[in-house]
């Protein structure tokens, strides 16, 4: 009997504990570790932000449905890993020993890291649900006594696309509140360019976004180092490419949602051999961890190098379709272990997004998602803010139904995603 534990129950970790589940034996013990008994969907807190969702919409008690499928649940969450006795210490101070560890904890949020950073200090946040519903409050707000906006990403920030899709959303709800004319926005970012997503851009992602930010009048500051924000003031300083200082800003806001940098959560951070400096699992091609063969990862917590030199730190996002891809690997390769086999599947690492405007959107496919590329493809229409609601409502059906949901590599990549995605659209909403 192999005993399994899975850290995390996050959008890989959920997927990750069904896959692993369909390879296992009946005899064989899987367990899910995860601080509270919640999952909630996280594409989705930008529209918690604005009012366009309830949290009760895009959230599961995972517990039951963890249970139908054979899982177990500790909703204690992990207090620290201990490799070398291969076993996972809970915050209630047991333990769950393991024949493999699985991690897919996400990120910790490093808002410490910059002085008036985070929920608690005076901005916001969409990192997480609580987050959200915190950030409506301050919507609410800004409504009610407009003023000046600042959106965007620290320097060490590593997903991109929610800053730019809130920004947008932001300006469609204001719009609706009949207040846009009264709010001027502006757009932060260590990228050294619009549109670079950490990725050296996708397609025409750098003219589609320069192009949107103008056409719904947002200003925007680039190779930007968040130094502070302080009494309704982020102050910020404009690098040049080189990394030499190009200008200070001194930025007044009425509301802010910054993106904080990532770092590896407390569980496994400083573990020499497990993670990098930064506190992020290291892994090879299998998603195993080299020093501790017993032990992979998926997801956010991945250790990835950037794609290219920057003025200022910019982290590689791990998108749905690419955690996807590792989910899929780690299975086979536990698998193939549990077998007496030797690991082989490797994620293909391909990036497909849906970035959200709430009226219409940009979607992007890279394979791989490390330049260069197959397809390097990107598109702005209606249709993605349609496929965004299809995608988020075919997921949480699958997810409270147990079942593993590949919605982006059986459906996205299918003629490039546009007819599929409106097909699943229309079967979501009936």
């Amino acid at each position: 009997m192999a005993k399994i534990v899975v850290m995390g129950a996050g959008l890989g970790g959920i997927v990750m504990a069904y896959e692993m589940r369909a390879k296992l034996n009946r005899e064989d013990e899987l367990t899910v570790v995860h601080l509270g008994g919640t999952y909630s969907f996280v594409p989705s807190n930008p529209w918690v932000a604005v009012g366009w969702r309830q949290p009760s919409e895009i959230t599961v008690e995972v517990g039951p449905v963890l249970a139908r499928k054979g899982i177990g649940f500790r909703p204690e969450g992990a207090r620290r890993v201990h490799p070398q006795e291969n076993r996972v210490e809970l915050n209630d101070g047991t333990f769950l020993d393991y024949d493999y560890l699985i991690i897919a904890t996400g990120p910790d949020l490093a808002f410490d890291e910059i002085e008036g950073m985070g929920p608690e200090a005076g901005t916001q946040s969409i990192c997480q649900i609580e987050h959200a519903v915190q950030a409506k409050a301050a919507f609410d707000e800004l409504v009610k006594k407009p003023g000046p906006v600042v959106v965007g990403a620290v320097q060490g920030a590593s997903c991109f696309g929610p800053a730019y899709e809130f920004a947008f959303v932001l300006d469609t709800a204001l719009r609706r509140a009949k207040k846009r004319d009264q709010v001027l926005m502006t757009f932060v970012t260590p990228e050294p360019y619009i549109g670079h997503l950490g990725l050296d851009g996708v397609g025409d992602t750098k003219g589609l976004l320069e192009s949107a930010l103008r056409e719904h009048h947002i200003k925007w500051i680039t190779n930007a180092r968040t130094v502070k924000a302080e009494g309704g003031t982020m102050v910020v300083e404009e690098l040049h490419d080189d990394g030499t200082m190009k200008a200070t800003h001194e930025l007044p806001f009425t509301f802010s949602m910054m993106l904080p940098a990532f770092r590896g959560v407390p569980a496994v951070y400083g573990i020499e051999g497990l993670t990098n400096p930064r506190g992020f699992i290291t892994i090879d091609r299998h998603q195993r961890n080299e020093t501790y063969p017993n032990v992979f990862a998926i997801g956010v917590c991945v250790a990835i190098p950037p794609v290219s030199k920057t003025a200022l730190p910019v982290g590689v996002p791990k998108t749905g379709f690419m955690i996807e891809s590792m989910v899929t690997a780690t299975a086979e390769n536990i698998s193939a272990l549990l077998k007496g086999q030797e690991p082989h599947a490797i994620a293909s690492w391909n990036a497909v997004c849906l970035a959200d405007f709430g009226d219409d959107g940009i979607a992007f496919i890279a394979q791989p998602q490390i330049p260069p590329r197959n397809v390097n493809w990107s598109s702005q229409g209606r249709w993605v803010h349609a496929a965004k609601i299809g995608f988020e409502r075919y997921f949480l059906r699958k997810i409270r139904q147990g079942q593993s949901a590949s919605f982006l590599e059986n459906v996205v990549l299918d003629a490039l995603g546009i007819k599929k995605l409106k097909e699943i659209h229309m079967e979501a909403a009936e």
